[in-house]
């Protein structure tokens, strides 16, 4: 569950001062600690959050390497930060023993980060603007089975392709991409509405509509990151958001189901196969087209 963000700003963090990652800690976000946070809405969390961790980050190793040049008498050019130490001029020592030397000096190692995507901006009225920073781009090929008496189907392969500008972390990148796809195809396949006569919502809760299990899943599921990809903006290591993006790629699914129906009738008539295509509505729309392919 969730977006990753943790261990995504924890890397973050350990790459900037080139030490472990398990030398970071996170800790979740309160008011206490930032007053004015904002929601990880529109899978903008990394992008925001490390961002922010970065820049307070080099805050931090700003103050660490004026020190170390005043305290070795040496420019501040001659210091490197390598993994888990720092060189200064011609020695080095560990990165834990001048955070120690620096703390003794009373040199301040706290601080605060933030940042706000730019280049944003929207005119309603005018319905003219930048309402994105950037877009992320996926590809899904779908291929379903279904059962022409009972309207069951089962999705046999989904393949993706998917950019996720230079991925932070692509393990759990592909994870997301995965838990989007399948998110959107019980949207569209199983995930039906109903309503009263009073107008009000009877399917509120998973108890009462059916999400997507682990049996529901392609039973070949391929998702590849697109090797050639790197966000044209400046966001966090030039990485793109991929949280939401693939939600939409189940669409395919959809489309499949729908031209899976549509060979009843050797693809002459469209099958009007509406959103969720539940295996009822499969059922119906197989039927149909029988009833109108016999008529033709």
């Amino acid at each position: 569950m969730g977006q990753g963000l943790f261990i995504k700003v924890a890397q973050v963090v350990a790459e900037e001062f080139q030490i472990d990652l398990d030398q970071v800690k996170i800790t979740a976000t309160t008011t206490g600690k930032v007053p004015n946070t904002s929601a990880t809405a529109a899978s903008s969390g990394t992008d925001l959050n490390a961002m922010a961790a970065l820049a307070a980050a080099r805050t931090i190793k700003q103050r660490l390497i004026a020190f170390a040049a005043e305290r070795h008498h040496v420019a501040r050019d001659q210091i490197a930060f390598l993994p888990n130490r720092v060189r200064i001029g011609n020695e080095e020592i560990s990165f834990a023993d001048l955070v120690k030397q620096a703390y003794m000096a009373r040199v301040s190692l706290s601080s605060t980060g933030f940042y706000k995507t730019p280049k944003i901006h929207w005119d309603r009225a005018k319905g003219e603007g930048h309402p994105f920073y950037y877009f992320a781009y996926g590809a899904a090929c779908a291929e379903v089975a279904i059962d022409t008496l009972t309207g069951e189907y089962m999705v046999e392969r989904t393949d993706i392709l998917h950019e996720t500008g230079r991925s932070l972390n692509p393990a759990i990148d592909i994870g997301q991409i995965e838990g989007g796809f399948v998110q959107g195809m019980g949207w569209l396949t199983t995930e039906e509405l109903v309503w009263d006569a009073k107008g009000r919502l009877r399917t509120h809760a998973p108890s009462t509509y059916k999400i997507p299990l682990a049996s529901d899943r392609p039973k070949i599921f391929n998702v590849a990151l697109a090797d050639w990809s790197e966000n044209a903006e400046p966001t966090i290591h030039r990485s793109k958001a991929v949280g939401e993006p693939p939600f939409m790629l189940g669409i395919s699914v959809l489309h499949a189901l729908s031209d899976a129906v549509a060979s009843v009738a050797g693809h002459r008539i469209c099958p009007r196969l509406d959103a969720p295509a539940t295996p009822e509505r499969v059922l119906m729309a197989v039927e149909r087209l029988r009833r109108d392919a016999a008529k033709g």
